[in-house]
């Protein structure tokens, strides 16, 4: 599969064994997936069926048993550790399920933070911190720690520390899985959001319905595979 000049990523043939011989698992068998700049994708598929094995993929989490993985034109599993840990720290931003904030910091702090431990410079840290969380509508609570705030404002917390390094990629698994419907929906708007002004390229799982409907592109996987691309 070749990478057209606005592709963001390339997958091809990507497997992935977990253990070996007749013990193995074949979580991925297959994959290949081509992923334009710009755009909220989602992956669907039920629990075992590789949705977060492959975002650990793409993320450079991880690395394929098999294929290859394209992003911005470079091959994931020909770098470094090093050069993969850098390009997840200036390049992707990553959010889970569980928010995953350090409690007895306030939200500025809990980005800020991050920034910091990523050494990013010092002298833009405080403003970097700041629009991140005025993008996701944070402003005014900026100040409260994680008790002091909702499940959505502690998730919209997680995207602003996600997007303060402005990455070109964001991978989400699950993201609004322990939120209520309504809230979910405001998570999606702030994804939304920040495909239409920021450019940004978003990877997310998911199980609900109503969040395949907002997305740009949906990807259904089953047994390890890509089964229905819409």
């Amino acid at each position: 599969m070749e990478p057209a000049s606005s592709d963001i990523i390339v997958a091809s043939g990507i497997k992935r064994t977990f253990g070996r011989g007749s013990g193995a698992v074949h979580v991925l068998k297959g994959v290949n997936l081509h992923i334009p700049s710009g755009g909220l994708i989602a992956f669907k598929g039920r629990s075992g069926s590789g949705k977060t094995t492959l975002i650990n993929l793409l993320s450079a989490l991880d690395r394929p048993s098999d294929g290859s993985i394209l992003f911005e034109g470079k091959e994931l599993s020909s770098l470094s550790n090093g050069e993969r840990d850098n390009i997840r720290r200036t390049r992707m931003g990553l959010i889970f399920q569980s928010f995953a904030l350090i409690p007895l910091m306030s939200a500025y702090e809990n980005v800020e933070f991050v920034l910091r431990v990523s050494g990013y410079p010092a002298s833009e840290r405080k403003s970097a911190a700041i629009a991140a969380l005025d993008h996701v509508g944070l402003t005014p609570r900026m100040h409260h720690r994680p008790f002091e705030m909702s499940g959505g404002e502690q998730q919209r917390t997680a995207i602003a520390r996600a997007i303060a390094h402005k990455p070109s990629l964001l991978l989400a698994d699950e993201p609004t899985a322990e939120l209520d419907s309504r809230t979910g929906l405001q998570i999606m708007k702030v994804f939304r959001n920040l495909v239409e002004t920021a450019g940004m390229t978003i990877i997310m799982t998911t199980h609900d319905p109503a969040i395949m409907e907002i997305v740009d592109h949906v990807y259904e996987l089953e047994d390890g595979q890509i089964v229905v691309p819409t």
